[in-house]
């Protein structure tokens, strides 16, 4: 359970994740991140626990040739899979509770759906702020609660109930920072100031039933809690199960919340 709750897939599960996860449900954020972080040409940006990159290069894209951008993750699966992407962001391994950073080092730092996966925390939103110039952005994104989210709220429970609760709580794990007053009290508790909260409407989007399933089992950390058998049974009763989430052009959508928060340095 230690890797599904520090969010770390497996290589393989990386180019996955890229593949369909990025599509269906990260990809579009990272202009919003960007809007949030006050991303223009020409500035430093450094991106935490960047994934397979899909904030970095919408921030490479917003900051342009003038500008760089640093994507920064601990998991070297998705860091092989970022570089194939783009040759034109630096792409660096290590804990965001220890950036290899001096002070002030950047214009804006900002992090995507990783926080909750984080070992400690205040340690590391800490160590954002610490790097962070005077007068610049820090933008962070998570997800809202489960219960706000209709889909995986029902996929969890359709996991669970057929592998257990340890299966379960993998898909739970991206969802438990989804309180703001449990936000703005974490990032108070990090010396972060000039804190604002704004919780923001999203669509998660899959081709199919068969290709969510695919994604939520071979994209992330449960690629190493169920096996073929286990695959095709879920995939069977999913098809039954969830089939109120498939509209009529075949596609699976549901809301899917997120709240940004972005802070202000003085």
């Amino acid at each position: 359970m230690d890797a599904a709750r520090k969010g770390q897939v497996t290589k393989s599960a990386a180019d996955v994740y890229e593949e369909f996860f990025v599509p269906a449900l990260f990809g579009k954020w990272g202009p919003k991140v960007s809007d949030a972080a006050n991303l223009a040409p020409g500035q430093r940006v450094l991106d935490v626990a960047c994934g397979t990159g899909a904030l970095a290069r919408a921030a490479k894209d917003r900051v342009g040739p003038s500008g760089s951008v640093i994507g920064y993750d601990r998991n070297e699966g998705m860091l092989a899979v970022a570089a194939r992407m783009r040759s034109d962001i630096e792409w660096q391994a290590g804990k965001a509770e220890s950036l290899p950073f001096p002070d002030g080092a950047f214009d804006a730092v900002v992090s995507q759906f990783g926080l909750m996966f984080f070992e400690d925390r205040v340690a590391a939103l800490t160590e954002m702020w610490r790097v962070l110039k005077p007068g610049a952005h820090l933008a962070v994104a998570v997800w809202a609660k489960l219960e706000d989210v209709p889909g995986y709220a029902a996929m969890t429970e359709l996991i669970e109930g057929l592998f257990g609760a340890e299966a379960g709580d993998a898909l739970k794990a991206p969802y438990i920072l989804g309180d703001e007053g449990d936000l703005r009290s974490l990032f108070e508790s990090a010396g972060v100031l000039n804190v604002h909260i704004d919780s923001r409407d999203g669509v998660a989007q899959f081709a199919s039933i068969a290709e969510w399933v695919h994604t939520d089992v071979k994209g992330w950390t449960l690629s190493d809690m169920i096996d073929d058998d286990q695959h095709r049974n879920l995939q069977g009763q999913a098809e039954r199960t969830l089939k109120h989430f498939v509209a009529e052009d075949g596609m699976v959508r549901f809301t899917h919340p997120a709240l940004i928060i972005r802070a202000h340095k003085p």
